[in-house]
């Protein structure tokens, strides 16, 4: 059976109340509509990859009884450094454990993400991983940063995208992936397993 395509009056239903991942979607015109998920983001010792995948499939089928004739879509980003999976700083404290933990060294960005078709099932599951090497940080440019209230609700406790720029040395992959979505195999995959006709949609 063909499904209807993402359109404007057929939106993507992201499960997601992230604001990266809506500026990154609106960024490139793709029609979505957001939708909270109360999938809970729990602090495991898994592979980051799994956790990830997961976490995203998890998210998009939270929401799919909602809207069983949408494309669904459900990710989730951690950061990793050696074995450790760092979430969202709890506190201060926190935050400055984790940008201490990662000054001076290369890091892990992965987010997985899958998506749920019309029939209600996972379609495709994927997971993309970008390397990250932030600059040796003093303590007082730590605090300072923890001072804007940046790194909170931030998985490792900086926003790439915002002040927390000013310590990312270099970048090996995907940046969009790193603000929370990889567009470039988001939109591939979505063409792939038939819910875009076409990207970027003609006028």
């Amino acid at each position: 059976m063909i499904y209807p395509f993402i359109n404007r009056r057929n939106p993507l239903i992201l499960a997601s109340s992230s604001p990266r991942r809506k500026e990154l979607l609106t960024q490139i015109g793709l029609p979505f509509h957001a939708v909270t998920s109360s999938v809970a983001e729990e602090d495991v010792n898994e592979d980051p990859v799994q956790i990830s995948c997961s976490l995203a499939e998890k998210k998009a089928s939270a929401v799919q009884p909602g809207f069983k004739k949408s494309w669904i879509l459900g990710a989730d980003t951690v950061v990793a450094i050696d074995s450790k999976i760092l979430g969202k700083p709890e506190d201060e404290n926190d935050a400055v454990r984790m940008l201490t933990l990662l000054s001076g060294r290369r890091h892990r960005v992965i987010t997985g993400f899958c998506i749920i078709g019309p029939p209600g099932r996972a379609v495709h599951s994927e997971a993309v991983t970008t390397e990250v090497l932030i600059k040796e940080l003093t303590s007082q440019e730590i605090k300072d940063y923890i001072r804007t209230g940046e790194p909170f609700g931030k998985a490792g406790s900086y926003a790439v995208q915002g002040i927390g720029a000013f310590m990312v040395k270099a970048i090996s992959g995907s940046y969009t992936n790193v603000v929370g979505l990889p567009l470039c195999t988001v939109i591939q995959a979505l063409v792939s397993v038939g819910a875009l006709e076409c990207f970027p949609f003609p006028d």
